[in-house]
């Protein structure tokens, strides 16, 4: 229900809108000021601020999948210091637990920090960011065959990291002493700490300016606000319910596939999300954290909502999960949580999966899923300095109705972040580039009306001996699904060819595979299904896409129906598309 206000209208939107803008400046102080590739290259992190109860009022973030887990930072938070009481002006609190508040994996470290104004917290601003390091077993941290949470690095279970503005040491040098790369890692805590500041001083400047009792209506406001815009729309959805399964490939230890089933229920009022019989928490690093499930499940919603809308709890009043416990999507202490984003995904294509052929105009095909976690490690051939790469993959999107699916795009939880760029990884890593393509392979994989996106050939070549790389694809025993006749997508799948000419693949999850110089990497991402029957696309792009070597004068012929003349491309109706 929406409250009533003594602010007036103007005010409401002009201190709404001065919170957001304070998220988004928060949001550019970290990149500015971080140490890390996959930070100010990447975008993997988010920025945001939540009212005194933790409930998300703004959130700026490269990470689809970090949508709301601000939020549970923050509620864990107040769980911990006795509802903010045992709080004070100048805390800092460290986070990355993923069974209480962190919610996805110990590398990304989630900072929380209280605004006060009066003597009272008013807000919170806060933020998450993927370290680099956050020491365990392997290097970066995030490993595809882990046993439990402790080979994974440290665990922050919500500590004061600054007790009233005054920096905790001891556990600054445990950090530095537990990392592989503390220059890094310890620099972007830094960055975190310039972030937090900079919303806290920004709320303060608002409630300086407004005062506090202005604040705390507008914030009901924006509450509200995002509730009423989420419900308009969840009117207009199809009503019923709605059900799928889907599969996570393996747990890295050799173990699965796991099954995800989800029932979809939406009304009026609700939409329910219920992946009750689903796969128990498994021994491997792909269980994933109640808090990233919601993550992942708030994503789709605003997609089937309001995908334009300003993001904040009220937006999400209206969705409900229900799941058993100790499930894959539930896990509990010490399951491994390494890899979770493998089955946060796939929960998420499950829902998508359900609904897709009944939302047409907001849910393509499938796409390539996997986030392809590539993490590279070794020493520079010309500084003989250890390097550690970190990145996700690019693939293809999904064919959806009146578009093609785009090519060479992150998966859909990564959201808005980016590649490090050739010219970066080639100065600062012991690698070269050999190939970075679109992958258009002869196989008609996504044909379809509006085809698949392509994925891409990525293709590292080590520059020293004793390299490392932990790979994870997701969607490798599986190949993203089509609709309404398209065809499905290619699977994720990496290579190497060995100095010698060998090759050894390919594979879905490998960790630690030994690379010696001159020793390549090749990786391949999927490409994204097909939306409707081939027959039905233009045969003038058909002609175009075999020009652009999307797909072969065969496949032309045989998928599309189009007779296609190699020299001139120009093409004619075969009899199957009359």
């Amino acid at each position: 229900m929406v409250k009533q206000t003594q602010t007036d209208p103007f005010t409401l939107e002009i201190v709404k809108d001065s919170l957001l803008a304070s998220g988004d400046e928060m949001f550019i102080a970290l990149a500015k000021t971080s140490m890390s590739p996959i930070i100010y290259e990447v975008l993997d992190y988010a920025c945001g601020l939540t009212d005194a109860k933790g409930q998300l009022l703004t959130q700026g973030n490269g990470v689809t999948g970090f949508i709301g887990m601000l939020s549970y930072m923050v509620k864990e938070t107040l769980n911990k210091y006795d509802n903010g009481k045992d709080l004070k002006p100048g805390d800092v609190l460290i986070i990355n637990d993923p069974y209480e508040g962190g919610g996805s994996h110990l590398s990304d470290v989630g900072l929380v920090m209280p605004i006060f104004y009066e003597g009272e917290i008013i807000a919170f601003s806060a933020n998450k960011a993927h370290w680099t390091e956050v020491g365990g077993k392997d290097p970066g941290s995030f490993t595809n065959d882990a046993v439990d949470i402790f080979q994974e690095g440290l665990q922050f279970s919500c500590l004061k990291l600054y007790d009233g503005d005054v920096l905790n040491e001891p556990l600054v040098e445990m950090i530095r002493a537990n990392v592989r790369f503390p220059d890094l890692s310890i620099g972007d805590m830094w960055a975190q700490v310039a972030a937090l500041k900079t919303g806290e001083k920004r709320v303060r400047e608002i409630c300086a300016q407004y005062g506090k009792e202005v604040i705390i209506d507008s914030i009901n406001y924006l509450l509200d606000h995002g509730e009423i815009l989420s419900r308009q729309e969840l009117q207009k959805l199809p009503k019923g319910t709605f059900e799928a399964k889907g599969s996570v490939d393996t747990d890295g230890l050799g173990n699965g596939p796991f099954p995800i089933q989800v029932k979809v229920t939406i009304s009026d009022d609700e939409f329910i999300c219920d992946f009750r019989g689903s796969s128990p928490q498994v021994p491997g690093s792909v269980n994933c954290s109640f808090t990233g499930l919601a993550s992942a499940i708030r994503t789709l919603f605003l997609a089937l909502t309001n995908p334009g809308q300003d993001v904040n709890d009220g937006v999400f009043r209206p969705l409900k999960i229900v799941v058993d416990e100790k499930s894959i999507m539930s896990a509990e202490r010490p399951a491994p949580v390494s890899n979770y984003f493998e089955t946060m995904l796939n929960c998420l294509d499950t829902v998508w999966k359900a609904l897709a052929p009944h939302v047409p105009e907001r849910l393509a095909a499938a796409h390539f899923l996997s986030v392809c976690s590539v993490t590279l490690s070794g020493d520079h051939q010309d500084t003989d300095e250890p390097f550690l790469i970190v990145e996700p993959s690019v693939g293809g999107w999904g064919g959806a109705q009146g578009q093609d699916g785009l090519s060479g795009q992150f998966c859909i939880l990564d959201g808005e972040t980016y590649n490090v760029p050739v010219e970066v990884a080639e100065t600062r890593y012991g690698v070269l580039i050999d190939e970075y393509s679109m992958r258009n392979e002869e196989n008609g994989k996504g044909a379809g009306e509006f085809i698949g996106g392509k994925g891409v050939i990525r293709s590292y070549r080590a520059m020293s001996d004793n390299q490392s790389a932990t790979i994870t694809y997701g969607r490798n025993l599986t190949t993203p699904w089509g609709i309404d006749g398209g065809y499905e997508g290619s699977r994720n799948e990496f290579s190497v060819i060995k100095a010698n000419g060998e090759v050894d693949g390919p594979f879905g999850v490998y960790p630690r595979y030994p690379l010696q110089k001159n020793d390549v990497l090749q990786l391949k991402t999927g490409t994204g299904g097909g939306y409707g029957d081939p027959l039905k696309r233009p045969a003038e792009q058909v002609a175009s896409d075999v020009k652009n070597e999307y797909y072969t004068v065969e496949e032309a012929r045989t998928i599309f129906g189009v007779e296609i003349d190699t020299t001139t491309f120009e093409y004619k109706e075969l009899e199957a598309r009359k």
